[in-house]
């Protein structure tokens, strides 16, 4: 999707894709003003750059992961089917 202006425009499925996030979360990044994005009539548009900075920007430095932060997902999935079959 790019144009003569040389942006590169991404829907939001493409960027959810691209994140490896569903698109209520990409959504929930937008809202909360974590990834900037743009309305055109009904469709919202993400610029290809501002999604690469926002990957950049989200990247963990080695040694800045606190237990608190570390996620388990072994433990996830054993809560999802936990709760499943509740």
């Amino acid at each position: 999707m790019g144009s003569s202006t040389g942006i590169v425009w991404l829907n939001t499925a493409e960027t959810a894709r691209r994140l490896g996030v569903t698109p209520r979360t990409l959504y929930r990044f937008i809202d909360e003003g974590q990834l900037p994005a743009y309305r055109f009539g009904r469709v919202i548009r993400l610029k290809e750059t501002e999604v690469e900075q926002f990957i950049d920007d989200c990247r963990i430095a080695p040694g800045t992961l606190d237990a608190d932060t570390r996620y388990d997902e072994n433990e996830a999935e054993i809560s999802v089917v936990e709760s499943s079959l509740t």
